[in-house]
């Protein structure tokens, strides 16, 4: 009706319509404003006519707006047939609860409504599914394509964090571009359950096959052991391929291990999954940021490497591996994740940074190399990106974080939101502390926007002051540290108000005695302490 192309719009949301005189990025905002009010419309039932609300003609488009308007009154007729409290005082008396899937309905994943059912997540033995492998060619294409054009050639060792949400919600599109980077393809039965892979001849590929570091979530390694037993497959059975080394980074990465010794039989050599110790959880790296626990990069390697060298695959279940993990870390050329949700973010979580970023400082450390840290992007499946991890973490800051409507949002929940806040502040130094991707004028607009602005302030007085003083004391440590270079006018003012945030909680705390930490920070790593040294040493060698 609008004459747009929507991929056009999402390939370069810069760019200016002349018809309209817009920005695409303007335009995808006027679309979106006018889907709003054309459901709306058919949601008020008022009898207005299409023409009439988007003030556009639809002439020659009424079949697929009838298709629309039954779409639409299904999906709110399933949503109001929703019955999670009495599903839940239902299960709670012991009832019958209806079993239902579960997913994303932001990735057109509308049949877990009506919610309310006992759901359940997917057949693990259907993924990747052919969908996502389209998705996940698209993606290997783009990170190869982007190192090419980087470094003028092609990336050796890509470094994945495999998160359980790729296989939840995505179906599979990184282990889809596992596969494809690896030179493989899935095959499937007739009923769309996965039966295996083919490895495509260097002929049918035409480029090298890329190797592989992955250390996989503890979800992941604990609900879905047949995907990473598919990925190691792949692994082994490309690297048995008797081929040139410049086309075969896996065999050539493999006959490397057994030459140095890292590995000690073939097996080993071929092992490119890992986690923490069985049973255990995190990747240790945040656990240290958040206590202040490190010096420098070298500390952060050691404990990613202490924690996470424990290998996996089929047959294999946590083998100690921490000389074969440091070995196949020295080959690293780019570290990755993506985002598949606008629901979930690389600042939602601790795991984000201290797996992605932990293992970036490691490859770094290790290799003695400028290892890049890329950050994929499928929200819009049909139209996916690769981009530096430094531009995720700015779009993410610029449409959350710092955006005022965000901010008013989380300022609804009280002492809640402002504890959300909190967090994600100390997420963005995390990723500063482990990768130096977080731009100086982030942390200055932080301190501007939850510090110094006046009405924040008080919001955070009110609600949750050790929240804000937790804000501040992240700054000031990042600044310590040398990891942010403050505007001189924003330092001192930050330093100011800090000491007005240690008097509110010195008067909140009342007649407790004791100590307060106030915005001391005490930096300690292994050295400092003998029983964490000698552990590290057992290890790793540290």
């Amino acid at each position: 009706m609008m004459g747009l192309s929507m991929e056009e719009l999402l390939a370069d949301q810069g760019a200016v319509n002349e018809r309209y005189g817009k920005s695409h990025g303007q335009l995808l905002e006027t679309v979106d404003g006018l889907c709003k009010k054309f459901i709306d419309m058919y949601l008020q039932g008022d009898g207005a006519q299409p023409d009439e609300v988007l003030g556009l003609s639809t002439a020659g488009y009424e079949s697929q707006l009838e298709a629309i308007r039954e779409k639409v009154l299904d999906l709110q007729a399933r949503m109001e047939a929703s019955l999670e409290i009495e599903s839940l005082l239902n299960g709670m008396d012991g009832g019958y609860v209806e079993a239902g899937p579960s997913g994303l309905i932001t990735r057109g994943r509308d049949d877990v409504l009506p919610t309310g059912r006992n759901f359940y997540s997917l057949d693990p033995y259907r993924v990747p599914t052919k969908t996502a492998w389209k998705v996940g060619q698209k993606l290997g294409k783009a990170v190869i394509a982007k190192h090419q054009n980087e470094e003028g050639r092609y990336p050796e060792n890509i470094a994945f964090f495999w998160m359980c949400n790729d296989i939840m919600w995505a179906d599979g599109e990184d282990m889809s571009q596992m596969l494809f980077l690896l030179g493989t393809e899935p095959v499937w039965q007739s009923n769309g359950r996965l039966k295996g892979f083919r490895v495509l001849p260097l002929e049918e590929l035409g480029r090298p096959r890329i190797d592989l570091t992955i250390r996989v979530s503890g979800i992941t390694r604990d609900n879905f052991p047949n995907c990473i037993d598919t990925i190691d497959e792949a692994v082994q059975a490309v690297a048995a391929l008797d081929e040139p080394l410049e086309m075969n980074f896996v065999r050539k990465h493999t006959l490397a291990n057994l030459e140095s010794g890292t590995a000690k039989d073939w097996r080993e050599a071929t092992l490119r999954i890992f986690a923490s110790k069985p049973g255990t959880y995190q990747s240790g790296t945040n656990l240290a940021v958040y206590a202040s626990a490190w010096k420098d990069e070298k500390d952060l390697s050691d404990i990613f490497v202490y924690w996470n060298g424990y290998a996996y695959g089929k047959g294999v279940a946590g083998k100690e591996s921490h000389q074969h993990f440091v070995n196949t870390l020295k080959s690293v050329d780019v570290t990755y994740n993506k985002v598949v949700s606008d629901e979930y973010d690389l600042f939602g979580c601790c795991c984000y940074f201290g797996t992605h970023g932990g293992m970036t400082a490691a490859a770094r450390h290790i290799s003695g190399r400028d290892v890049k840290a890329y950050y994929g992007d499928t929200r819009e499946p049909e139209h996916v990106e690769v981009r530096d991890l430094a531009d995720e973490v700015r779009r993410v800051v610029r449409t959350k974080l710092l955006n005022p409507k965000w901010i008013e949002g989380m300022k609804q929940h009280g002492y809640k939101g402002a504890g959300d806040i909190s967090k994600r502040v100390g997420r963005v130094y995390g990723w500063e502390a482990t990768t130096q991707e977080v731009d100086d004028w982030i942390f200055d607009d932080i301190a501007r926007t939850f510090i110094m602005d006046e009405e924040n302030r008080e919001f955070f007085q009110e609600n949750n002051p050790w929240a804000m003083e937790e804000i501040g004391r992240r700054l000031l440590e990042a600044e310590q540290r040398g990891l942010w270079k403050a505007d001189p006018e924003v330092l001192d003012a930050l330093k100011s108000l800090y000491l007005e945030i240690e008097g509110w909680m010195e008067e909140r705390m009342g007649d407790v005695e004791g100590e307060f930490q106030g915005g001391a920070i005490d930096v300690i790593n292994a050295d400092e302490v003998k029983s964490w040294k000698e552990k590290m040493a057992k290890v790793i060698g540290a």
